[in-house]
């Protein structure tokens, strides 16, 4: 609040008869400033939403053991294995390679905008769904995605790989430990395109 000040601050006369004036000086009492500053900090903490921490929901499988019977079987037309390597590398092939006998047309590519991961997977998309249309597979076969991380692949590539299968609406991916056979695969694909 602001006061006036009426204290006579002592002066002289200059004669008689004259009066003295008196000076008034203000104040500003400025503790209401200062429950307003409080009142303010504290509406702004209540009312800010504070940073939630982004998480991506993977839903893991059962770890008990389920019958032979109760499995669902992916249809070789439908299924596409990607492999992922070191140095950022994406082998695929379609199908799963079920006869390590007879290596799969086993491709390269990366995370790259042109001719890359999602390319061929919109392209498997593509191909499961003229497949349901001449009817060749049935309404409820979907492309299957099996995803196999190699040991020496990061988890930067695993993550991008989740998002790839997210951005193109893959409904029906599984995480699969890699087999043997196909590390061969990629190990001999390597050593028949050592520049790559």
């Amino acid at each position: 609040m602001a006061e006036m000040d009426t204290s006579s601050g002592g002066g002289h006369k200059k004669g008689p008869g004259v009066k003295k004036s008196k000076k008034m000086s203000t104040r500003v009492d400025l503790t209401p400033m200062v429950d307003l500053g409080f009142l303010l900090i504290t509406f702004f903490i209540f009312t800010t939403t504070m940073a939630k921490p982004k998480t991506m929901e993977i839903n893991m499988p059962n770890t008990e053991k389920i019958d032979e019977k109760d499995q669902t079987k992916v249809k070789e037309s439908t299924a596409m294995t990607i492999l992922l390597s070191k140095n950022h590398r994406v082998y695929y092939y379609e199908g799963l390679a079920t006869d390590p006998n007879v290596p799969p047309d086993l491709k390269v590519t990366g995370f790259k905008d042109k001719d890359g991961i999602r390319d061929a997977i919109i392209a498997k998309k593509l191909k499961v769904a003229e497949l349901q249309r001449s009817g060749a597979l049935g309404p409820k076969d979907q492309a299957t995605f099996l995803i196999k991380p190699d040991t020496n692949s990061t988890y930067a590539d695993m993550v991008n790989i989740l998002d790839e299968m997210s951005i193109n609406d893959a409904r029906v991916y599984a995480i699969i430990d890699i087999t043997p056979v196909d590390q061969e695969f990629i190990q001999v694909t390597e050593a028949a395109n050592p520049g790559n």
